[in-house]
């Protein structure tokens, strides 16, 4: 999905981890840039096979991003 992702426009990142329970944010532009993502007939294809064989649950959030800051320690 994340090589999918990648080509689209305005992709921006993924990040992802997984544990007891998944969860993957992908960045995008615009808000238009993310409809389009979600149109994708690829990503609706694989998103649809999730559905059937792999998830028994999902959440979808559309959040912007206004400020993000970080520390890593060296």
């Amino acid at each position: 999905m994340e090589a999918l992702a990648k080509l689209q426009k305005s992709y921006l990142k993924i990040e992802s981890a997984r544990n007891e329970i998944g969860i993957t944010v992908s960045y995008w532009q615009t808000l238009a840039d993310i409809t389009n993502w979600k149109n994708n007939i690829q990503h609706t294809a694989i998103r649809n096979l999730g559905r059937e064989n792999l998830c028994k649950q999902y959440q979808l959030r559309i959040c912007k991003v206004e400020h993000e800051y970080g520390f890593k320690s060296i």
